[in-house]
């Protein structure tokens, strides 16, 4: 028994084995872990990425831009974009007239800095809106479930089969008949209210999702375990977490509704004729678009709508990129 014993602790030929000296393996140092760093948050992982990313800072830059054209047009442009010089009629650029002028003897390059204020206002109030409609609707679904997911499930089916485009031009068409002489805050109203009651569905199938997902993690277990009620639980812990998916798809959608803007405002049922804005503009060109002269008038309005869509469309791609867990594995 004892020779078998021996025989088997013994290694056999080329299994001879190596033990290194506790010196070179410092077992303190391999499982040191640092307690005094503070844990780093989603967000601040994301403006990590976001900083080394050059498709933030280019379509920061832009979108920096454009929004002091929004708030300050006057500062780059002193001329009125609704004073009017038949004399000037489709002109081309002049001194302090670097655009020309179109049929009406508008100054073009004044009503491309004076028309971004609307497009822009009606893009950030329908993406505001209808960011808290689906958060609200997709947070109640995801997490109470059963009926309430059911009922939400649905009517959000119901919407998504109605084409926004088609659904904001039949709004607007009946809204005025309504309401004809609105101004320049209720002609952008009506058509944020037009392109908000149909664009929260898409909102609310990403808020589901993202709500799903997290509210079986830990964290909401043990707010429930110290007290915290459902609905505390819910906008304390649940919505401030899931809202990654629901910026980045509104960063992308915003682009998409200033285009749904210049669109309504091309078929002439968008913002009224008397509102300075890149539809309005791109609309009143179209008689040069046939002849094909003076294309002019229609290349800067199209011009600023296209560049701040993509100035749009850049940051919608860089936050996802820094959002998105997927995307960063």
């Amino acid at each position: 028994m004892s020779d078998s014993t021996a025989s088997a602790e013994q290694p056999l030929p080329g299994q001879n084995h190596f033990v290194a000296d506790i010196e070179q393996t410092p077992l303190e140092a391999t499982g040191t872990v640092d307690t005094t760093e503070a844990p780093k948050s989603q967000w601040k992982e994301a403006w990590k990425a976001l900083k080394g990313n050059w498709l933030f800072w280019v379509s920061a830059v832009l979108l920096l831009f454009i929004l002091m054209i929004v708030i300050v047009p006057g500062l780059f442009s002193g001329v009125d974009p609704r004073s009017a010089d038949l004399s000037k009629s489709l002109q081309g650029p002049q001194s302090g007239h670097p655009f020309g002028f179109d049929k009406q003897g508008y100054d073009v390059y004044s009503r491309v800095i004076h028309g971004a204020r609307a497009s822009v206002v009606v893009g950030l109030l329908t993406t505001i809106i209808v960011m808290i409609i689906g958060i609200i609707t997709g947070a109640l679904a995801g997490y109470y479930g059963r009926w309430v997911d059911a009922l939400v499930s649905r009517v959000t089916d119901i919407f998504f089969a109605i084409p926004l485009l088609l659904a904001a031009i039949v709004g607007l068409s009946a809204l005025n008949n309504i309401w004809p002489d609105r101004g320049y805050w209720g002609g952008v109203i009506a058509v944020v209210i037009a392109l908000a009651a149909f664009g929260w569905p898409q909102f609310t199938r990403i808020a589901r999702g993202a709500v799903l997902e997290i509210k079986h993690l830990e964290f909401v277990d043990a707010s429930k375990a110290i007290g915290s009620s459902q609905m505390k639980t819910l906008f304390s812990h649940i919505i401030p977490n899931s809202l990654a998916p629901v910026i980045v798809t509104a960063t992308v959608s915003l682009g998409v509704y200033i285009v749904a803007e210049a669109t309504l405002s091309f078929l002439g049922i968008g913002l009224p004729s008397s509102i300075v804005s890149w539809g309005n503009d791109i609309a009143a060109a179209q008689s040069q678009v046939r002849t094909g002269s003076n294309l002019h008038v229609l290349l800067f309005p199209a011009g600023g709508l296209a560049l701040t869509v993509l100035s749009f469309m850049l940051l919608g791609d860089a936050v996802r990129d820094a959002l998105d867990p997927k995307v960063r594995k």
